[in-house]
């Protein structure tokens, strides 16, 4: 299902497998982790450009688990 669409990732991303694409269709925003590319969440512009507002005003970085 997803393979035919035009994932993105930042720029900022290095060649390794551990990285978030994006993509767009309709009025939604696709994400994966490229390490498990067929897991998908699906979004709205809107709540993901709440989420990055939040995550960029948060006073440290989120700590990875796992």
């Amino acid at each position: 299902m997803t393979a035919s669409f035009a994932w993105q990732k930042s720029t900022y991303s290095q060649d390794g497998g551990d990285c978030v694409e994006l993509t767009a269709q309709g009025g939604a925003v696709l994400l994966r982790e490229s390490d498990n590319p067929a897991v998908v969440l699906t979004t709205t512009r809107k709540d993901l450009a709440l989420f990055l507002r939040f995550l960029k005003a948060a006073p440290t970085a989120p700590v990875r688990r796992g």
